[in-house]
């Protein structure tokens, strides 16, 4: 069986909606998984009349071995999505509250409505950053979870590591963080955390990521949390059984292999995304500085002129919207589209 040229970005091959040309609502990787990867996906086909683990042993101890970490330290999921709804629902209880940034994305408020907790929005500053002062005065004796997301989304802020460090200091050790790094890879080396000394100094804290983004598994939901064991072993509480697949584990393994190939991806994306934006700002549109594999691209008439030009983006109440980056040709659409606006 022939693997699909690597070279070409998916919403290209017709995998997105026929009503749209481009699909960039989602904040995808535009290319689909490397052929070595797709190659150890493959070879597991074979043995899909075989349950994978009972409870997954296998992807959270090769997660610990690339952290530098113990394996009970690390709890795996469907998805940084699934992970992060296992957290509600083990360390939380019905009727709390969850102190978060607005906008901040989607599946926050969905998964505290499944989980039974009052979301406690907190808006964005003028430059699309998580307001970290209002949100601590949002603490409070309810507060049952906070959520920070860096890179944010959908603005794809980063926050000083000063000021995260001030925040967590601020966060009544009752409180569990999630500190939701979805985009941790599209970071540049200045503004990288030194997490573990985060961990040691917070044991409230969890550390949220996944294999969707910059990896380029968005279909096989694989996402993974990690912090002190003591927290950790309340989440695994809620591990599904045969919950992760075999095919999860391999990819996984295949990808940490492949590393110099998926840094040469990430360093295109992002390039990418910083030739959008400066041609973006040459004509008027100023999106904020990203360290994700998305823009944010303020209103009003941003998602409308967008739509109209067969583009599909995610849409915001003032007119705003977020774009996935990368594909070349999308970013052209996107300038096209937009060229007139201002």
């Amino acid at each position: 069986m022939s693997l699909i040229d690597e070279t070409t970005p998916s919403r290209q091959r017709g995998v997105s909606s026929t009503r749209h040309r481009f699909d960039l609502t989602l904040s995808e990787n535009p290319f689909p998984p490397l052929p070595s990867v797709l190659r150890a996906v493959n070879a597991t086909l074979a043995q899909a009349n075989r349950y994978p683990e009972f409870l997954p042993t296998r992807l959270p101890t090769l997660i610990a071995q690339h952290l530098g970490v113990q394996q009970d330290q690390v709890v795996v999921g469907s998805g940084a999505t699934g992970v992060a709804l296992q957290i509600m629902q083990s360390l939380t209880t019905p009727g709390a509250g969850l102190v978060c940034a607005t906008p901040t994305f989607d599946g926050y408020p969905i998964m505290a409505e499944m989980a039974g907790l009052e979301v406690v929005p907190v808006p964005l500053d003028p430059s699309g950053n998580q307001d970290l002062v209002a949100m601590t005065k949002a603490i409070d004796k309810r507060t049952g979870l906070v959520v920070v997301c860096r890179p944010h989304n959908p603005t794809g802020t980063v926050l000083p590591v000063s000021a995260l460090k001030a925040f967590l200091c601020d966060v009544p050790a009752r409180v569990p963080v999630i500190l939701d790094e979805a985009y941790v890879e599209f970071v540049g080396a200045a503004d990288q955390l030194d997490i573990f000394a985060l961990l040691n100094r917070h044991p409230n804290l969890l550390v949220l990521r996944t294999f969707s983004k910059a990896y380029g598994l968005a279909g096989l939901r694989i996402g993974y949390a990690f912090g002190r064991r003591e927290i950790i072993t309340g989440v695994r509480r809620l591990q599904l059984p045969f919950g992760v697949s075999s095919a999860a584990s391999a990819a996984v393994a295949a990808s940490y292999a492949a590393e110099p190939e998926l840094a040469a991806r990430i360093m295109h994306i992002t390039t990418e995304r910083e030739a959008l934006r400066a041609a973006l700002r040459r004509c008027g549109i100023t999106a904020p500085p990203s360290q994700a594999n998305f823009l944010f691209l303020p209103g009003p008439g941003v998602a409308t002129a967008l739509r109209r030009a067969g583009i599909a983006a995610k849409a915001y109440p003032d007119g705003s919207a977020r774009i996935s980056v990368g594909d070349p040709d999308a970013d052209r659409a996107v300038l096209q589209a937009l060229a007139a606006l201002r």
